[in-house]
């Protein structure tokens, strides 16, 4: 079948085939993009030859790139991580349909009871296979930088209790998120580091000194560059400029044109380059859904025009973000190379969270997750381990 513009494609064969042959499209490799290239699909993974009894889709005019994998997320389709199972399959389902196949769930600051317990439901669903791990944001942030969680909750990162919400993960937790400037900052990011567990520097108010201190203690992300976190100085440069110079420290950013100044952003991927960028949503309850009055976590916010910010002192909570939102406005807006976005997007994630092997780029042995674009770098399709997210023949 025949992918034109704007026309819905129809089947050759009405037996569907054990295998698919993706053709004709711009297919983006670790190696740079092949015009009319093609990507194999056996079962859940990508493949290097074709079958004789390969079912073929002919996708010219589309752009075929790896799935999306998400670092750092907190809901989506009008449910949070913070919710039921329900909630969280029904959040992880809609960011699916928007092209991340790989998705990490993120918490929000709340009294350590409840969190143990979310961290306990959230490793249920890693160990499924539906998440790819959990994102503690908080309670171990700073009060002068707590953006949109609550401040009576908060607390310093004390080993002991960040040891608490390690263990209750049960081996899924991928990332905390620390102002490791606190007590018990710099010992908690080596607690993290001994256990595997990826030590963030966010939502803090470090001097330039003692961000270099917790790098050098093992700290390698930077949540949410820029934001809430102090501006980058020319005599106080602040954690900003450490976190860029530094070769080891991979940085979040949200590509949304709300969270950055395209300035900023064209700062920080000029410095960093695509192998230490990883765009994430940030996302909150709204995204995928739509305005209206949320909850996050304990907070009230409110989503207008897609912008979210708390009832209560109006900062922005979060984003209405997904990512084939942020691909789009990365290609298009920023002008950033397609190559890159795809190293942001899918490829450099996938290595923070050691998942190269089966994800994050599009290579036989991995597995078969991937996203059609039009030729305005619209979704039109998504596979997740060989199965239709989002069917482009039906679009």
């Amino acid at each position: 079948m025949r992918l034109h513009r704007g026309t819905r494609p129809t089947t050759t064969s009405p037996h569907p085939a054990t295998a698919l042959l993706l053709t004709g499209a711009n297919v983006v490799l670790p190696t740079g993009t092949v015009t009319g290239g093609q990507v194999v699909v056996e079962g859940k993974k990508i493949v290097g030859a074709a079958p004789r009894n390969a079912h073929r889709i002919d996708l010219t005019g589309h752009h075929v790139v790896p799935g999306f994998v998400d670092l750092h997320n907190h809901g989506g389709g009008g449910a949070s991580f913070s919710g039921s199972a329900d909630d969280v399959r029904k959040a992880i389902h809609t960011h699916r349909l928007h092209g991340t196949t790989t998705l990490v769930a993120s918490t929000v600051t709340d009294d350590m009871d409840t969190l143990v317990r979310q961290a306990g439901l959230l490793s249920e669903l890693a160990e499924q296979g539906d998440l790819a791990g959990i994102h503690f944001e908080g309670p171990f942030i700073s009060p002068c930088r707590k953006g949109a969680h609550s401040e009576r909750l908060l607390r310093d990162p004390r080993p002991a209790d960040v040891r608490k919400l390690i263990d209750a993960a049960r081996g899924q937790a991928k990332m905390v998120t620390l102002a490791t400037e606190l007590p018990g900052g710099i010992d908690s990011v080596r607690l993290l580091t001994d256990h595997g567990v990826i030590a963030a520097v966010g939502h803090t108010d470090a001097t330039y000194e003692q961000t270099v201190e917790a790098i050098e203690a093992g700290a390698t992300v930077a949540t949410h560059l820029f934001n809430a976190m102090p501006a980058l100085g020319h005599r106080s440069p602040g954690p900003i400029a450490a976190l860029l110079a530094d070769e080891r420290v991979t940085v979040e950013l949200i590509n949304d044109g709300v969270h950055l100044h395209p300035a900023a952003l064209e700062l920080a991927f000029r410095h960093a380059g695509p192998h230490r960028v990883a765009f994430i949503t940030d996302a909150m309850d709204a995204a995928g859904f739509g305005d209206g009055r949320y909850d996050l976590g304990p907070l009230a916010v409110d989503v207008v025009d897609g912008v979210a910010r708390l009832v209560e002192g109006g900062s922005i909570a979060g984003s209405t973000l997904t990512l084939d939102r942020a691909f789009k406005r990365a290609v298009t807006v920023d002008r950033i190379p397609v190559e890159d976005a795809v190293t942001a997007l899918s490829a450099t994630p996938a290595r923070l969270l050691g998942m190269t092997d089966t994800v994050g780029s599009l290579e036989p042995g991995k597995d078969a997750d991937l996203v059609v674009l039009d030729e305005n770098f619209d979704l039109k399709g998504v596979m997740r381990k060989g199965d239709w997210v989002v069917d482009p023949q039906l679009g």
